[in-house]
């Protein structure tokens, strides 16, 4: 059941971050700080009906369920259907039914460079308008789609801080592409559509890669921009919970100060009691040059490799494909510099703490 839904965001902000709370109870759920959440979400019955105009069919139509009885075609494409991620095995499905032969050159071998063009940007509902599929029966359409993938979400809460719940801090999508709104299946479905004492279908998702020392006195130095702070929160609440001695840095960074500061009266209350040790931010867009986690990990090198020599552990959660990346040659650089090491001996550094268990990264 959704308890609590807080918009994170401020009013000024241009993203949109919320923070759900749902019920485990009698849901026989246990989750460790780590670990992720699975929704299964729901398509936007606007979506569905863009892919119903789009072939020409009734949503009352009835198509077979796997349990051998029957269901309603509109809701068959909401529960369970990938009805916006546009594939090239849904595009060879489609030009199967439409017989087109500009979709067929579209996939062929040598048309890679002009494929990759054309579905930049584009969902399946693009790809049936422009290739409507001649005479469509209720049960084709739904065998053009993969089954809707479960979304995993970084849990932001500790079980001891919130017995018998789970938080989630989820960004809500929404974009424009070829003068049509866009919006994330998940995300959107949980900010718009999904309100307080609904339920949501959820599973635990472990995560053993990313989990906090055994040692409550080891310190621990924490990196997690924008929604990558989620398992950070979780760590920070189970330590504090736990009563651990072992010292906590912690690492955000966001847009504005101002508007994109998640759970920024937590951290000062932390802060404040001694929980965390320091905290760090980074955000990019409040001066003329943009400012990220990385270089204030670049600025801190000193007590960074002091925390590293103590044994300290790292988490990095967040952006794989810049971030993440960033974040490392940070790390690197803290050991070139501070240890006096070569570029090579310094990543050889790095590689080892990952290799030990003590550099751990959650990152999409």
């Amino acid at each position: 059941e959704m308890l609590e839904r807080v918009l994170l965001s401020g009013r000024g902000s241009d993203k949109e971050t919320w923070h759900f709370e749902l019920s485990l109870k009698d849901s026989g759920l246990t989750y460790q700080p780590g670990d992720s959440l699975a929704v299964r979400p729901k398509n936007s019955p606007d979506v569905v009906e863009s892919v119903l105009a789009a072939v020409g069919l009734d949503g009352a139509a009835t198509v077979a369920t796997e349990e051998g009885g029957t269901r309603k075609l509109s809701a068959a494409l909401q529960d369970e259907c990938d009805i916006t991620g546009l594939s090239r095995a849904v595009l060879g499905k489609v030009q199967e039914l439409a017989g087109s032969s500009e979709l067929a050159e579209l996939l062929s071998d040598g048309a890679k460079d002009r494929y990759k063009q054309w579905t930049d940007g584009r969902q399946i509902v693009d790809a049936l308008e422009k290739f409507p599929p001649k005479g469509i029966t209720a049960e084709q359409l739904v065998g053009l789609f993969r089954k809707l993938p479960p979304r995993l979400y970084s849990i932001a809460s500790s079980p001891l801080a919130h017995p018998g719940e789970v938080h989630v801090t989820v960004a809500a999508v929404r974009y424009q592409t070829l003068g049509r709104a866009r919006h994330g299946v998940a995300s959107t479905w949980l900010s718009d559509l999904v309100g307080k004492g609904e339920r949501v279908p959820v599973f635990v998702q472990p995560n053993k890669n990313f989990r906090l020392p055994k040692d409550n006195d080891a310190p621990v130095i924490m990196i997690g921009p924008g929604t990558g702070i989620a398992p950070l929160r979780a760590f920070v609440e189970h330590r504090a919970a736990l009563g651990a001695k072992g010292r906590n840095w912690l690492f955000f960074g966001d847009r504005h100060y101002s508007h994109d500061f998640l759970y920024q009266l937590e951290w000062q209350q932390y802060l404040k009691n001694g929980v965390l040790t320091r905290l760090d931010v980074a955000f990019s867009r409040d001066q003329p040059e943009k400012v990220y986690v990385q270089h204030r990990i670049a600025e801190r090198s000193r007590e960074i490799y002091a925390w590293l020599r103590d044994g300290a552990y790292i988490y990095v959660c967040g952006d794989a494909s810049r971030m993440a990346a960033d974040v490392n040659d940070a790390l690197i650089s803290v050991y070139h510099e501070e240890g006096g090491l070569s570029q090579e001996a310094a990543k050889a550094e790095v590689d080892a703490l990952r290799k030990s268990g003590r550099y751990q990264r959650d990152v999409y």
